[in-house]
């Protein structure tokens, strides 16, 4: 797996019966937990939040997302500057966002009754010893710009 934040594309097949969304290239290997985040409202923004051990994957499993995944320079007192990689996740697009370690995250809604589904490759204890958080405005990637 590549040491940057990429996504793993996925399709829908649809035929008479119905459809079928699918990621084909996730592999569960080393997953050891998961849960799902949802905000109650569009524009909500849950943000910074990373690991420097622990790895990420990400799936809209409803509604659509905005995340961004920022490579931490220093994790006592990062730069202001950092680049910021941006993904937008759909449920009526199936893909994986993978979240490498050494990366924080954050996510807005852009609709309403979203949720994501996080699957870590570290049980909860592991996660809390490694647990690293920055204000959500502190990089302010979060307004969607015309076009």
């Amino acid at each position: 797996m590549t040491m940057e934040p990429n996504i793993l594309q996925g399709r829908i097949a649809v035929d008479d019966r119905g459809e079928v969304g699918f990621v084909n290239e996730f592999d569960f290997a080393g997953v050891k937990r998961f849960y799902t985040v949802s905000n109650h409202n569009r524009g909500f923004v849950r943000a910074w939040h990373g690991h420097k051990h622990e790895s990420k994957y990400v799936t809209a499993v409803g509604g659509t997302f905005l995340v961004c995944c920022i490579r931490i320079d220093d994790w006592d007192n990062p730069s202001a500057d950092l680049s910021v990689k941006k993904f937008v996740l759909s449920d009526k697009t199936p893909a994986v966002l993978y979240v490498p370690a050494g990366y924080v995250n954050g996510f807005m809604s852009l609709t309403d009754g979203g949720k994501l589904m996080f699957f870590a490759n570290a049980t909860v204890e592991e996660s809390l010893k490694d647990d690293f958080r920055f204000p959500a405005r502190r990089w302010n990637p979060w307004v969607v710009e015309e076009r």
